[in-house]
This record gives C-alpha cells, sequence and structure tokens, in this order.
C-alpha cells in the first residue's frame, strides 16, 4: 500500500527534491511540531521548582503528557472530515496551531504554586493540541511525498523537531533567567503563531483521496479493517515492535554505562550533546538522500546493520574504558546510525498507510512504536547488572536480528516500484 515511484523527481535529482518547497514544509512542520513538547515538560518542571513546588507534584505533572500516547483514539475525526477553509490537512493544522498559540500564552497569566490547578489545565490543551497536531503534520507528510522521498521528509521534519525543542528547552531556560518564566511562555506562543505561515501560505493541500470517508463510523472502523486485512499486517507491527529494540534497550542504559566507567558529568554533557546532535542530525540527512538512491527495502537492512554494529560499540568501550577520544567516535557512530535508522523507519511507517485513513493508521504505528520504550525500561537495567555492561551491550546488538529476520518477509514487495497511485503536490 505505497505510493509509486515518480522517476521525474526524487532519485535523479536529490538536490532538486532536497531544496524543494515539500521539503521545506517537512522541516517547517517538524519545528512547530517539536516547540510545545518541552513546554509541559523540562521548562515547566523547572519553573514549578524555582517557585517552591514539591517535587511529588512536579512529578505527577507528568500525566498531562498522556494525549501523546493515545493520539490514535481522535486521529479518524481528522480523517473524515474537512473544514471549509485551506482543506482536510491544512484546515485542522490551521485550527491547532491557532490553540497552541492560545494554551502556550495562558501560562504567562499563572504564578505558581498558587494557580496550579490553572497551570495543569493549561498544559493538558498544550499536549492535547500538540498531539493533535502531530497527527496532522505526519498524514500530511505521508500524502504530500513519495515513497522514495519520505527518507528525506522524515530526517528533515525530525531536524526541525529537535531545533524546535532546543528553541524552547534550552533557548526558554536561559530566557528565563532575563525574562522571568511567564514572558518567556509568551515569547513562545507569539514563536508558534508564526506556523500559520507554514500551514496557509507555504503548504500546498494534498488532493483528497477516492474513496475517502464520508462518515465517522467509516473513518474509525475502516482503517482498521483495511490495515488487518491484509496478509501481511501482523508482519508490519511485529518489526514495527522489533526493529530499533536492540538500539532502544541499549539506550535506556547509556547514561548510567557512561558514570559507572568513570566519565564526568561534565564530559558526559559535552561529548555527548555536542558529538550526539550533529551526529544524529547528519544521520538523518545521509540516510534521507541514501533512501532516494536506493529504496527503503535496501536502507532498512544497511542502515539496520549498522545500529547492531554501533550498539556493539559500547561493549568495545567498556573494555577501553573512559577514553575521550573513544567515547566521542563512540558516540558518533551510534548517533549516525540513528539518525539513519530513524529515517528509513519513518519511511517504512509511512509507506504502510492508506491515504484515505493517514492520520488514524500512522497514529496506530507510531504509539506502537513507542511501547518497547515503556516496556523494557525496568528489566534493562537489571539485564546490565546481571550479566555486567560488555555482555549487556552485546545482547543488545544482537536484539537487532530479530527485526532483520521479519524484514525479509517484506523482500517481495517493499523494494519495489509497483504501488498504487497517489498523486503528489509540487
Amino acid at each position: 500500500m505505497t505510493i509509486p515511484f515518480d522517476a521525474s523527481s526524487p532519485k535523479g535529482a536529490p538536490l532538486r527534491t532536497f531544496f524543494s518547497r515539500r521539503m521545506l514544509v517537512a522541516f517547517l512542520m517538524g519545528f512547530y511540531s517539536g516547540l510545545p513538547l518541552l513546554l509541559t515538560g523540562s521548562v515547566l518542571q523547572a519553573w514549578l521548582k524555582e517557585d517552591g513546588v514539591n517535587i511529588a507534584t512536579i512529578g505527577a505533572f507528568a500525566l498531562v503528557g498522556l494525549p501523546y500516547g493515545l493520539k490514535f483514539m481522535w486521529a479518524p475525526f481528522f480523517d473524515r472530515f474537512t473544514l471549509p477553509l485551506f482543506g482536510r490537512r491544512r484546515g485542522w493544522l490551521a485550527i491547532f496551531q491557532l490553540l497552541l498559540t492560545v494554551a502556550i500564552a495562558a501560562f504567562g497569566f499563572s504564578a505558581p504554586p498558587a494557580s496550579l490547578c490553572y497551570i495543569a489545565a493549561s498544559a493538558f490543551l498544550v499536549t492535547f493540541f500538540s498531539a493533535s497536531q502531530d497527527v496532522i503534520v505526519d498524514a500530511y507528510r505521508r500524502e504530500i511525498l513519495s515513497d522514495d522521498e519520505q527518507g528525506l521528509g522524515a530526517a528533515l521534519f525530525v531536524n526541525g523537531y529537535r531545533l524546535g525543542t532546543l528553541l524552547a528547552s534550552a533557548g526558554g531556560l536561559m530566557l528565563a533567567d532575563f525574562l522571568g518564566f511567564n514572558q518567556v511562555y509568551w515569547l513562545m506562543a507569539a514563536i508558534m503563531s508564526t506556523g500559520l505561515i507554514a500551514t496557509t501560505i507555504i503548504a500546498k493541500e494534498p488532493p483528497l483521496p477516492d474513496n475517502a470517508p464520508t462518515r465517522l463510523a467509516e473513518a474509525v472502523i475502516q482503517p482498521f479493517v483495511q490495515f488487518f486485512g491484509r496478509q501481511d499486517a501482523l508482519w508490519v507491527l511485529l518489526f514495527v515492535l522489533l526493529y530499533k529494540l536492540g538500539d532502544t534497550v541499549a539506550s535506556q542504559m547509556t547514561t548510567l554505562f557512561y558514570l559507572d566507567i568513570g566519565y564526568s558529568k561534565t564530559e558526559i554533557g559535552a561529548v555527548v550533546k555536542l558529538f550526539g546532535f550533529w551526529a544524529t542530525v547528519t544521520g538523518g540527512f545521509i540516510g534521507g538522500f541514501w533512501i532516494l538512491r536506493t529504496g527503503i527495502y535496501p536502507a532498512l537492512w544497511q542502515f539496520g546493520l549498522l545500529q547492531a554494529l554501533s550498539t556493539a560499540a559500547f561493549a568495545l568501550l567498556a573494555q577501553v574504558g573512559a577514553s575521550l577520544i573513544g567515547l566521542s567516535l563512540v558516540i558518533s557512530f551510534e548517533n549516525l546510525s540513528a539518525g539513519m535508522g530513524t529515517a528509513a523507519f519513518t519511511a517504512f511507517m509511512a509507506s504502510q498507510t492508506d491515504t484515505r485513513f493517514t492520520a488514524t493508521q500512522y497514529a496506530l504505528l507510531s504509539s506502537l512504536m513507542g511501547i518497547p520504550r515503556v516496556l523494557i525500561a525496568a528489566p534493562s537495567g537489571w539485564l546490565a547488572e546481571e550479566v555486567g555492561w560488555l555482555k549487556f551491550f552485546i545482547a543488545c546488538s544482537l536484539m537487532a536480528i530479530p527485526g532483520l529476520i521479519v524484514l525479509l518477509k517484506f523482500r517481495g514487495w517493499l523494494g519495489s516500484h509497483d504501488q498504487r497511485p497517489l498523486t503528489r503536490v509540487a
């Protein structure tokens, strides 16, 4: 269930594709999706802590993030209904960016700890509107790009997302020392309001697909009937669960690993953040361009193997000990391969959705992708303690094998261009 290869655009002219309006919109939508995330996370936590709110109460604020994990429940609404202005995707996107602007600005009128209920309500609204924006943005990116462009589009989206979170978190915390948190939230709301330019002016509305749902019940039921009616549906779900399993298990324990073998917190912060950030950004770009040249199937294989090797590199670091050069090399390799793997993995998930129900099916797959991160957090610590760091990272590296075995099931169709049509907007 994928989009046909268009020889006139992606593979023959990767630079032209990179500088296209479609990719600019993918980057901008990533930025505006990332901006709200940490305004209800680390920035809000710092504000509450500074104003004397106790740690237990601050911890309870994590519950406001529930909409991010449940967004597939209301995603069918966006597949079914088209607003009068701007179309099915841009219309909803404009609405939620306006609502996000208002909800973020609302923080500026609060004064913790006296107004905790008001702050909690504002935070919940921000996460709900932000999760809804994510659903629409993911659907838009899937519908506006061909399958071969999905990897590069995902890379630009993710890098824009990281820039948005960096501005909100690091920028917000630094500005709070000079302006105060109230003014920081008003400033972030003003920045959020500029997203309407990307939504209504730069972006082009994808064409409404044939046989789009005309009833809400159809939009709720048919995405699951269509997806699970495929012979390979369970294999697709299994692959989504397994492909980045080893990488995810290892990442849960890396900070403890660094500290345990003798790195200082300053060394970890400087090397991991500096080398890690730019290596991940670079990996995303490399992965996106590589998918343009080879297609999704070969890229999933190649990047999956690189992810396994980069995880095994931590086992080598465990033997070497606290070497800054070793840490820099391992972090660069791991984050580079992770960026490439994420680009291919995101492109794969997008290619498995039916454009009649893109919002619902993509929200389902992206929610499923987060399950390993939640379920393996506790056992990963137990495993590392039981077997030691060397065997732990070797085991994590071997966890990549099941996902690659499942990938063999897709060899006959994922790499081909015999795919269903979808008109792509220039």
